[in-house]
């Protein structure tokens, strides 16, 4: 059995973070990051959103295969979303020197 101690683990004290050091994001991350930061969160949100309800009137009217294809835009758009919000919570130079 082990013991846990309530010393804190190598490498993430005061702000370390093993590799940030080193590694800068290209011009096109950065510029892609800059951009998608001035877009509001909810936008993702409602943009999912409305390619259920669009999938789903599709699927009523008989369009199978396309509400296939817009329901599965959902997803991406609930990923890409995410992808905002840790850019504009973290960045991707966030802890760089």
């Amino acid at each position: 059995m082990s013991r846990m101690t309530n010393q804190p683990r190598t490498g993430h004290q005061s702000g370390n973070y093993p590799g940030r050091g080193d590694h800068t994001e290209g011009v096109v991350a950065r510029t892609i990051e800059e951009q998608t930061a001035k877009l509001p969160s909810d936008l993702f949100l409602w943009a999912a959103g409305a390619s259920i309800i669009g999938s789903l009137a599709m699927k009523v009217s008989g369009r199978d295969h396309e509400a296939l294809f817009v329901g599965q835009w959902a997803p991406t758009f609930l990923l890409l979303g995410i992808y905002n919000k840790l850019v504009k919570v973290a960045g991707s130079d966030a802890y760089s020197g």
